[in-house]
């Protein structure tokens, strides 16, 4: 993919052994069949920004982009995990909403996801076209407004719309930040960083259910403050992350194709800079350089072509981990409280405990395997966290359906099952953001997200809110094993079709539409 790195900047001045001279800028070549209508006045550039980032070692400023962008998964966690423990809540009297429980869980889930995969297509559109930095600012906002809103509800449909616009900011964030991490994260890490920064939102579900025994004690809070001031708390940690983010710099990648390639050297270079002065030695010559022609804006027709055409076996590869791992957590996610307090007499105020385990086992499970990703590699490992899980999935179910688990023993079923399955689901991420050329990136996270999303969370919650709401084991174990199925056949489409990615670089996965014959 990439070629030798040139001795001499433009003008003939001498490069830094860093590749810091800048890109050298040509002529447009109107022959060039990737030259876009409507970029008139942008030509080529020659450039060592991929393979700069790639080979930088792991940095405090690498910890900033970890902590900026990724954190916010954390409040995800809090919410959707909050909104679960309080269904009981909310569906009693003195709640200050008039809702069941099964709405809640039901209904308000599948608005929640339904805004996600909205806000998702929509901000990944915007993300590709005017840059990744300004869209995770943008997103951050809606999601925070929506939050603080969600817990001012008077009545069942405010409650709905803001849960609908709290899910349509962070679908928008899934796509800026999910492809903003990918391009600066250098090659040998992208696989575990990504991992760990997806797996995440599991701490946000520890807090969430630990919150929620406090904020659901009615010797401290009374019916109709304590779940609102959940909602609040998470409001007051986003403005936290906020202020963080606004550090975190554009993506170098995305500028120098958008015809900003000085600001992407200049970006680049100061960063080599900081990390010299950190590591106190020297950086390695970049490996090589690409040539692409700068372009303002990618058209829908030309990423569908390439997604669907151009790369056929990756689209079914996406869709089946998103499909997967979607049932399985929307369906479960959102009705285990339920699962506790009706099959087990689990009082609602004490739900968070169970939860807070399983969201910890999901945690640690990214954490311990996602090394892996970059070692072993990335078929096996996907294959690996979407099979294994899915037949101990199997197994749960049928326990529970004769009625051999108790609180306690399901609790820690679920804790094996999910312990795989999250590193399962957080490759689903990782592997669409990463398998596609860099000027798609964010609608083809957005459009996975969104379709497979839309099948498997929004059909989810609905469906195991009336099998939960049954009070029959045998409906409950039903959905179990769907979520089971389709996580095996996803497992068994990656053993096939995942893409070789570990420890490469973006642009030799998946070659840039922009890039010209003479930068291959």
């Amino acid at each position: 993919m990439t070629t030798p790195a040139a001795s001499e900047g433009p003008g003939g001045r001498e490069q830094r052994p860093d590749g810091g001279g800048g890109g050298r800028r040509e002529g447009r070549d109107p022959r060039d069949e990737v030259a876009a209508p409507g970029d008139s006045g942008l030509g080529t550039i020659t450039t060592a920004v991929p393979a700069r980032l790639d080979r930088l070692p792991w940095s405090r400023w690498h910890w900033m982009i970890v902590i900026g962008l990724g954190t916010v998964w954390i409040l995800d966690g809090l919410e959707v995990t909050t909104v679960g423990n309080i269904a009981s809540r909310l569906s009693e009297d003195g709640s200050g909403l008039d809702i069941t429980s099964a709405q809640v869980t039901g209904l308000a889930a599948a608005l929640y996801v339904a805004g996600a995969c909205s806000g998702a297509l929509f901000f990944g559109w915007l993300t590709d076209r005017f840059g990744r930095k300004k869209l995770f600012m943008v997103t951050l906002a809606v999601y925070l407004a929506a939050t603080a809103m969600t817990g001012l509800s008077f009545s069942a449909w405010w409650f709905f719309l803001f849960r609908f616009l709290t899910g349509f900011g962070i679908g928008g964030e899934y796509a800026a930040i999910n492809s903003a991490i990918d391009e600066l994260i250098p090659s040998k890490y992208r696989g575990r960083v990504d991992l760990i920064i997806n797996g995440s939102y599991w701490l946000g579900a520890v807090g969430g259910a630990l919150l929620s025994i406090v904020m659901l004690n009615t010797d401290f809070f009374p019916k109709d403050l304590g779940w609102r001031l959940t909602f609040a708390l998470g409001v007051v940690l986003g403005f936290v992350i906020l202020l963080v983010r606004r550090h975190v710099p554009e993506s170098p990648r995305w500028q120098f194709i958008h015809g900003h390639g000085e600001e992407a050297d200049k970006l680049v270079a100061s960063v080599e800079r900081e990390i010299e002065d950190e590591k106190h030695e020297k950086l390695p010559a970049p490996a090589g350089e690409i040539t692409i022609h700068e372009r303002k804006s990618i058209g829908f027709g030309l990423i569908a072509k390439t997604v669907f055409r151009s790369y056929p076996k990756r689209a079914v590869l996406g869709l089946s981990l998103f499909v997967g791992q979607a049932f399985l957590y929307n369906a479960i996610t959102f009705g285990f409280g339920a699962i506790l307090t009706k099959f087990y007499d689990v009082q609602s105020g004490h739900t968070g405990y169970y939860f807070a385990v399983i969201a910890g086992g999901n945690f640690i499970g990214p954490l311990v395997l996602g090394k892996l990703f970059d070692t072993i590699g990335r078929r096996i490992m996907i294959a690996g966290t979407y099979i294994l899980p899915g037949i101990l999935l199997f197994i749960t179910a049928w326990l529970f359906d004769r009625g051999s688990l108790t609180a306690n023993t399901l609790t820690a079923c679920w804790c094996v099952v999910l312990f795989f399955a999250s590193a399962g689901a957080s490759s689903a991420y990782l592997t669409v953001s990463e398998v596609f050329p860099m000027e798609t990136r964010a609608m083809a996270i957005a459009f996975f997200y969104a379709v497979g999303t839309a099948v498997g969370g929004i059909s989810g919650p609905l469906i195991f809110a009336d099998l939960t709401e049954s009070g029959i084991p045998g409906d409950t174990a039903l959905a179990f094993s769907i979520g089971a199925a389709l996580m095996c056949a996803a497992g068994i489409v990656a053993a096939f079709l995942a893409v070789d990615a570990e420890q490469r670089s973006l642009e030799d996965i998946a070659k840039p539409l922009s890039q010209t014959a003479s930068g291959t």
